[in-house]
C-alpha cells in the first residue's frame, strides 16, 4: 500500500492503534524488568500513558500538526513513570518538529524523530546507553537515512521501526544488567511495540480507541485559597488556543494582566495557556484572553469576601505540600506531619503528571514543596511543576522515609530557598531499608533470585534474599544501623503483623540500646517492612 504522505486522520488512528498494542503487551513488556520488586513497572507505566493519549484523541479532528499536538499535550498530563515521561517527551518533540504540517512526507516523519530524542535527551540528566533512548535514537537515525535517499512517509517509518527492532536486540551487549538476565531494555521494547503498531496501522489495519482513568487524589484542602492582595477577584482560566493563523505570545497577555492586576501567572503548553491573576477587572482579563484562544475552566472569586469568612479561622501559610504515598498509616504519618493533600500511589502504581497538578493547584498556598517518595514518579512531579507556572518546586525524596524526614525538618518561620535546602540535606541523611518479596526469577547484581523469596534492599539495592521476613528485617536493620545511629523507624505493611514488627523493635532496641525505636503500622502495600535509620 502506498503512503506518500500521513495525514491527520491516519497518525490520529495510528496512536490509537499504538495503545491499544501497548495495552495488550503491557505485561509481556513488565516481565522485561530486571529488577525482581513488584512495582509500578514499565509495561503497565506506558500503556496507561497512550492510554490517555488515545481517549484524548477521540474528540480530535485536524491535520498533522493539530493532532500531534493533541497527543503530545495528553501525553504531557496522563505520563506515568519514567518511561511515561520520556514517551510524552518524545511525542512533544515530534508535534514541535510537526508544528503547522497538514501532512507529513518521509523528511516530516525524519525531522520529527530527531525532534523528539532531542527533546527527550535534554531531560534526562545521564541518559545511559542500552535504553528507550538509544532505541528512539539509533532509529531516528536510521529515519534521516531514508528520508535523505528521497523515500516517502511509508518507507521512512519502516526503516525506523526495523531500526528500533534491530537497536532494541542489541541492548543487552550495551547494558550488562540486561545480559545478565536474559532480557532486553523494557523501555525499549515498549518503544517497538508502539512504532510497529503505528507502522502496521500505515499499512491499513485498523485502530481501536483505549480510555484512561486517573488515580484519585485524596486531599485535606477544600477549594483553593488566596494570599491577602490589594485586588479584589482571584481569576483564573485555561485559553485553548485558536487554530489555525498565527498564535499570540503569551509574554503579552501577561504585561496586559500585570497592568489591571499582580500575582500573574502565565504557562504556556503547545495548544493551552493557563493563566491566574489577582484583578478589579476579570471582565477586561477574559475580553483580552479571548483574543489568544477560547476559553474553558473559569473561576472567579472575590478574596475580599474569602478574607472575611476566614478571619476567625488559621491564616494561610506561604508554603503547602503535596505527597505521593500509599497506606492509610503512612498517609496519617504524612497528614500529621502538615502534608496539604496525598496522591495516592507509589510503588505499585504511579500517578500522571495530570493528578500531581491537581494536588498542587488545590493547595492554597504560594509555594507547593511535591515529595514523589518514589525515583520512578520524579520526573512526573518535574513535569507537573512545569505546568503549574511556578507554584510548585519538588523535593527529589525517593523513599518514604526520605519524604517524612523532609517534613520533620520543615521549618515554618523560614522561607522557600530555606526551607529547600534545609529539607534536601535532612533527607539526604536518612539511610532506607525495604523488606518485600521477589516477584520473578532474576539475577540482579549477580544474585540469582527466585520468585517469593524475601528480597532485603538498601538504598534500593539487592542487599540478600531470605526465607522469613522478620529474619530479613533484623539482619538488614544489623548492618543499617551502628553506634552512631541516634533515630530508627520500623513501618509495618503489607503481609506483617504488629506482633512481628514488635519483634523487630525488641531485638533492634537491646542492640542498639542509644537509639529511639518507633515502631509505625503503616499499611503500605508491596513492602512488609519500611526502614528508616538516622
Amino acid at each position: 500500500m502506498e503512503n506518500h504522505t500521513i495525514t491527520g486522520v491516519m497518525l490520529k488512528q495510528m496512536f490509537q492503534s499504538a495503545a491499544q498494542a501497548i495495552a495488550a503487551q503491557a505485561e509481556q513488556v513488565n516481565t522485561l524488568n530486571v529488577f525482581p520488586v513488584p512495582d509500578g513497572d514499565t509495561g503497565s507505566n506506558m500503556s496507561r500513558t497512550m492510554g490517555a493519549c488515545a481517549h484524548a484523541l477521540t474528540s480530535v479532528d485536524g491535520n498533522v500538526s493539530e493532532v500531534a499536538q493533541a497527543a503530545a499535550t495528553a501525553l504531557l498530563r496522563g505520563a506515568r513513570g519514567n518511561s511515561g515521561v520520556i514517551l510524552s517527551l518524545l511525542v512533544r518533540g515530534m508535534a514541535l518538529a510537526l508544528k503547522d504540517r497538514e501532512e507529513a512526507d518521509g523528511a516530516d516523519w525524519a525531522a520529527a524523530m530527531q525532534g523528539g530524542v532531542d527533546a527527550a535527551y535534554k531531560a534526562v540528566m545521564k541518559p545511559a546507553e542500552g535504553t528507550i533512548l538509544t532505541v528512539a535514537r539509533e532509529a531516528s537515525v536510521a529515519a534521516a537515512a531514508s528520508a535523505n535517499s528521497g523515500e516517502d512517509a511509508h518507507a521512512v517509518f519502516l526503516a525506523t521501526v526495523e531500526q528500533a527492532k534491530d537497536t532494541l536486540s542489541r541492548t543487552p551487549d550495551m547494558l550488562p544488567v540486561l545480559k545478565k538476565a536474559g532480557v532486553v531494555d523494557s523501555g525499549g521494547q515498549g518503544l517497538v511495540i508502539i512504532l510497529s503498531a503505528m507502522l502496521d496501522t500505515l499499512e491499513g489495519k485498523s485502530a481501536i480507541v483505549i480510555p484512561e482513568t486517573s488515580a484519585p487524589v485524596r486531599n485535606d484542602a477544600v477549594g483553593e485559597a488566596e494570599d491577602e492582595s490589594a485586588f479584589t477577584y482571584c481569576t483564573e482560566f485555561i485559553i485553548n488556543k485558536y487554530k489555525g493563523g498565527e498564535s499570540k505570545d503569551p509574554l503579552a497577555l501577561r504585561a496586559f494582566l500585570e497592568s489591571i492586576g499582580d500575582c500573574v501567572l502565565v504557562a504556556e503548553d503547545m495548544d493551552f495557556i493557563k493563566v491566574h491573576c489577582h484583578t478589579d477587572h476579570p471582565g477586561r482579563a477574559l475580553e483580552e484572553a479571548l483574543t489568544f484562544g477560547f476559553l474553558t475552566d473559569l473561576k472567579i472569586d472575590n478574596m475580599h469576601e474569602q478574607h472575611r469568612e476566614k478571619a476567625a479561622g488559621t491564616p494561610l501559610e506561604s508554603i503547602g505540600f503535596v505527597t505521593v504515598a500509599s497506606g492509610k498509616g503512612v498517609v496519617d504519618v504524612f497528614r500529621d506531619l502538615g502534608v496539604n493533600a496525598v496522591v495516592e500511589g507509589g510503588q505499585t502504581m504511579n500517578p500522571s503528571t495530570e493528578d500531581i497538578l491537581k494536588a498542587v493547584e488545590s493547595v492554597g498556598a504560594q509555594t507547593v514543596f511535591v515529595l514523589p517518595n518514589n525515583k520512578n514518579i520524579l520526573m512526573a512531579a518535574e513535569q507537573a511543576a512545569a505546568l503549574s507556572a511556578g507554584k510548585a518546586r519538588v523535593l527529589h525524596t525517593k523513599t518514604i522515609p526520605q519524604g517524612m524526614t523532609a517534613m520533620l525538618a520543615y521549618q515554618p518561620d523560614a522561607d522557600a530557598d530555606q526551607n529547600l535546602l534545609t529539607m534536601e540535606s535532612a533527607y539526604n541523611k536518612v539511610r532506607t531499608g525495604l523488606v518485600t518479596y521477589a516477584a520473578r526469577d532474576t539475577e540482579f547484581d549477580g544474585k540469582r533470585i527466585h520468585k517469593d523469596e524475601i528480597l532485603a534492599l538498601k538504598e534500593g539495592r539487592v542487599a540478600f534474599t531470605d526465607s522469613n521476613a522478620v529474619h530479613a528485617t533484623v539482619k538488614l536493620l544489623r548492618d543499617m544501623a551502628d553506634k552512631s545511629t541516634t533515630f530508627i523507624t520500623i513501618l509495618y505493611g503489607d503481609g506483617a503483623s504488629a506482633t512481628q514488627a514488635e519483634t523487630v523493635r525488641a531485638e533492634i532496641a537491646g542492640r542498639f540500646p542509644q537509639a529511639e525505636v518507633n515502631v509505625i503500622n503503616g499499611g503500605q502495600p508491596v513492602y512488609s517492612f519500611i526502614l528508616s535509620v538516622e
